[in-house]
């Protein structure tokens, strides 16, 4: 798979020399934010019920270039939005749906987010920062968790300002709070924590319950040629929608809090009625005392645990067939027993399981807008790719031509951890 090569040394000295014209600095004192965007191949759905889900970074993200300012005061520019965004860090931030929102420029709200959740951990920030915040072209809104990646570019961007020794796992808890209490989404904390604690070449296991995880490890390089080398395929529909807009994401994590309240009483245990805090055997004891729509949550919920328990041992040995078979029998559940997907993913997941070469696919993100996400053999990458964009033209036309030609599907590699360079 060859070395990291996100961010290009062209991306970086483009975004340096923005910034340094912003702040009127030179080059060299230019800081730089790396966040990059994650894909969950085993584990949908379930991070918000404490279950266990795996993840990894790909070679595309968000890069936010920043200086500290003279004062407290916050200036950013967008390369994909207009406007400035200016506030300063000795000001409280109050959640959103609370602060009188009237600013012109609504992108800013991670980065007010960020100065929250900061606040909300006890930290007294005084340096603001000048800086340019900008997304790989074409894959903003899509599904890949580009929002976690730039909530977690503004945590690092502030804390080096700040001088702050902030650990990935108190970030994984702030920009959490971003999320759930700043903005009011309810999803749970797999985005973050695959965005802060994975390594290059490594699938990140992560126990949302415990907050515990784990790097497997792929084999060793020789070992792959044997087995056949993987690459990623991002395949896009042309949807895009935040999920703070749509109501379904919020009723799916409600739907399975339900579920799991009535399974917890059906035991005569008194906890959070959450999915994990129900035994496996509770579960097929009592499951038939749920309703129709809440039984298929939470059959979402334990087979797909199932899932990725095989798929942990299926990587660690390398057997790529077998890892995509479940990736594939995951996004299968999504749509019989989540039920979260809408007909053109529905038919890009159908498309992509055909195509030569690809060992599994599934919807990437919450599955309501965005793109599948596939692993392939890599010597079929370029055939399997061009076949998705042919298929997929054809039964979705109009939002086929929505995606530009040359991002419409995205051949990528695995990629590293955020991080300040």
């Amino acid at each position: 798979m060859g070395v990291l090569s996100w961010p290009s040394d062209s991306e970086l000295d483009k975004i340096k020399t923005t910034v340094a014209e912003m702040a009127g600095v030179a080059v060299d004192v230019v800081r730089v934010a790396v966040s990059p965007y994650r894909i969950c191949p085993l584990g949908a759905h379930i991070d918000h019920q404490g279950g266990t889900v795996s993840a990894m970074t790909i070679d595309k993200g968000i890069i936010l270039g920043f200086v500290p300012s003279a004062d407290s005061q916050v200036l950013l520019r967008s390369g994909q939005f207009n406007g400035e965004v200016r506030f300063r860090v000795d000001q409280i931030q109050l959640p959103k749906h609370i602060a009188d929102s009237k600013e012109e420029c609504k992108w800013g709200s991670y980065a007010k987010g960020a100065l929250y959740a900061l606040q909300r951990g006890g930290n007294n920030l005084k340096q603001g920062i000048t800086g340019f915040i900008c997304g790989t072209k074409g894959l903003d809104s899509s599904g890949l968790s580009s929002s976690a990646a730039v909530g977690v570019a503004y945590l690092l961007a502030l804390e080096s300002a700040n001088n702050l020794s902030i650990s990935p796992t108190e970030n994984i808890e702030y920009d959490r709070l971003i999320e759930n209490e700043y903005l009011g989404l309810k999803n749970g904390i797999l985005d973050q924590s695959a965005i802060l604690l994975s390594s290059y070449g490594c699938l990140t296991c992560m126990d949302c319950k415990t907050k515990k995880h784990k790097l497997i490890q792929a084999p060793a390089k020789r070992e792959m040629e044997k087995k056949g080398e993987y690459k990623i395929l991002l395949a896009f529909s042309g949807l895009k929608q935040a999920l703070t807009t749509n109501p379904g994401y919020n009723m799916r994590v409600s739907e399975c809090r339900e579920a799991a309240s009535i399974l917890l009483k059906a035991s005569g245990k008194e906890v959070e009625p959450i999915l994990c805090n129900v035994q496996q055997e509770e579960y097929e004891a009592h499951k038939s005392k749920l309703q129709p729509d809440l039984a298929k949550r939470a059959e979402h919920y334990f087979s797909e645990n199932m899932r990725v328990t095989k798929g942990l041992e299926a990587w660690g040995s390398g057997n790529f067939e077998e890892f995509g078979k479940l990736i594939s029998a995951s996004g299968l559940s999504s749509i019989q027993n989540y039920e979260c997907g809408c007909e053109p993913l529905i038919q890009l997941y159908e498309i992509l399981i055909r195509a030569r070469g690809v060992y599994g696919a599934r919807f990437s993100g919450a599955g309501f807008r965005g793109c599948c996400v596939a692993f392939v053999n890599a010597d079929y990458a370029e055939e399997a790719a061009s076949f998705v964009k042919k298929e997929y033209l054809k039964v979705q036309p109009d939002l086929a031509t929505r995606v530009s030609e040359g991002t419409s599907v995205v051949i990528c590699d695995a990629g590293d951890c955020a991080r300040v360079i």
